[in-house]
This record gives C-alpha cells, structure tokens and sequence, in this order.
C-alpha cells in the first residue's frame, strides 16, 4: 500500500526536484541562495582565522566557546554594517541612485573593510561614532 501511495502521490523530494527541473527561476533562487551562504562562510574563514577556522580543542567546552565567539563576531559585524549601510542610505542623494536590484542585493555580510589583524581599542564606557560629526 505504501509503495502504491509513493507512486501515485509522489514523496516530497521528487516532487521538489520535479520542480526544480522544470521551474528556472526557482533554480535561479536557490543559486542565490547558496551564493549568500558560501559568501557568508568566507566571512566565517576570515574573523575566525585561528587553526584555519577549525574548532581544534577535543573538550566540547572548548568547542562551544569557541563557536558562540564566532557567532558573537557575526552578529556584531552585522549589527555595525546594517548601521552603517543605514547611515549611507539616509542621504538622500545615495537613496535616489539605489535601483529596485541594488536595493534587493543589498546585505550587511560584507567583510572587505574589517581588518582583522589590526589594534582594537575597546572602551564600553564610549558609543560606536557611526553617525558623520556635524561640524
């Protein structure tokens, strides 16, 4: 019965690989999809560039720890660019240049402008000077 049931009904994945076959545009959507997340994971090998990003410690402590510093790291780098892409996008001469496809490709995983071996000076006592200084 059960096999009569798959034949005549289909299981899930082959009818999702029966649409993905027939349907370019869902295959287009998937591709960008993966596109974000293999873009993301180099953001990944880039902040956490330690034994080559890999959790190398045999104590599960030590691996958790070391994976919630990684998501640490990513939220706060997304955070900072979803605030300073706001920023740029609050002047209005830069709002009007953005076309529906800029605007649609538009992320905070950008990583070009980090510089992970450089000095960080961290007070908790001072904000973040994201905001451009009125003079």
């Amino acid at each position: 019965m059960q096999y009569f049931q798959v034949l005549l009904f289909g299981n899930k994945s082959t009818i999702f690989l029966c649409r993905y076959l027939h349907s370019e545009r869902l295959r287009q959507e998937i591709q960008e999809g993966l596109n974000v997340v293999e873009n993301w994971n180099s953001a990944n090998d880039f902040i956490f560039y330690g034994k080559s990003g890999d959790f190398t410690s045999a104590q599960l402590v030590l691996k958790e720890i070391s994976m919630l510093c990684l998501h640490l790291l990513q939220i706060s780098l997304v955070y900072i660019n979803t605030l300073l892409i706001q920023q740029v996008l609050s002047d209005p001469q830069w709002m009007q240049k953005m076309e529906p496809d800029d605007l649609r490709a538009l992320t905070p995983l950008i990583y070009a402008h980090v510089n992970p071996y450089g000095v960080f000076r961290l007070n908790m006592a001072e904000r973040l000077q994201i905001e451009t200084i009125a003079s």
